[in-house]
């Protein structure tokens, strides 16, 4: 069976658009779709400290949500297969397990309940910055057909994971691709008076970030790609494509560690994007 598509719940508004836009993707990609709860028992998450109904009353409130969210799906997407799964867990450890052969990770931006806050904060680094399967957080116009894919590129920094995702995003939706690159100019070579050529640097950057997406034109012939490398700050430039993108597609770096990580740019793009954002990060 194809992996799935997994989608995080807990009923609030924003986890129904994370559902919606999570089924429309499962669909267009012929994959199906897994809903998952994390049931509240806070502060009581340890098993051993649960008051004796608290578990079966987060129990039945979790299937509830669960049931409204499949009921939702299938209304709308007959044809698509869908589970539910109820997690007596903390949310970053209960989507965590339940996505570890997933396609991607779909969430709300914000949430309630065990949801709370959600890729906005400590809780954003144990999913986004540590996951093995890319994340999508919904947020801003999640239901619009622009005709677009944006991704974010790193000449410097990120693995050809995100150029992946980006293309393979783009050619599901039959959408052009815009690989957006960013800029500035080292403050130091401003204050000691040094003059730098921005045309010719830009150049020497467009021709790198081709180079980095030579292999997948050959493996996506039919995507159209617009090419854009800007002097300014990076989630500047992401935020402002976004409001033209059915999706944006940002890539999480490495950290001298070696380990992954979200880094000032992710998080900007995730609070200021005005469209879906995935974070890829590099392959385990």
């Amino acid at each position: 069976m194809p992996v799935p598509v997994v989608v995080g719940t807990d009923g609030s508004g924003a986890a129904k658009r994370a559902v919606e836009w999570a089924a429309a993707d499962a669909a267009r990609r012929h994959r199906p779709l897994h809903i998952v709860h994390a049931a509240r028992i806070w502060p009581y998450q340890v098993r051993r400290f649960t008051p004796p109904d608290g578990l079966e009353r987060a129990s039945r409130a979790g299937s509830d949500v669960l049931l409204e969210a499949e009921k939702h799906v299938r209304a709308r997407w007959p044809e698509l297969r869908v589970t539910t799964a109820l997690a007596v867990n903390t949310p970053p450890d209960a989507l965590r397990d339940e996505s570890e052969k997933a396609l991607e990770l779909v969430v709300g931006q914000r949430g309630r309940g065990g949801f709370v806050g959600l890729l906005l904060g400590s809780v954003s680094l144990r999913v986004a910055g540590h996951s093995p399967v890319p994340v999508v957080v919904v947020r801003g116009e999640a239901g619009a057909d622009r005709g677009e894919v944006a991704v974010g590129w790193d000449i410097e920094d990120e693995a050809v994971d995100v150029l992946e995702y980006a293309f393979d995003a783009a050619a599901v939706r039959g959408a052009r691709l815009r690989v957006v690159h960013a800029w500035q100019i080292p403050a130091s070579l401003t204050e000691s008076g040094y003059a730098v050529d921005e045309d010719q640097m830009n150049d020497e950057r467009r021709a790198g970030v081709i180079a980095a997406y030579a292999p997948l034109r050959e493996q996506y012939p039919l995507v159209e790609v617009v090419n854009e490398v800007i002097v300014g700050h990076p989630v500047s430039a992401l935020s402002k494509v976004s409001r033209t993108a059915d999706l944006l597609v940002v890539g999480v770096s490495r950290h001298r560690s070696g380990l992954p990580g979200l880094g000032s740019v992710v998080h900007g793009a995730i609070h200021h994007a005005e469209c879906p954002v995935a974070v890829v990060g590099p392959s385990r």
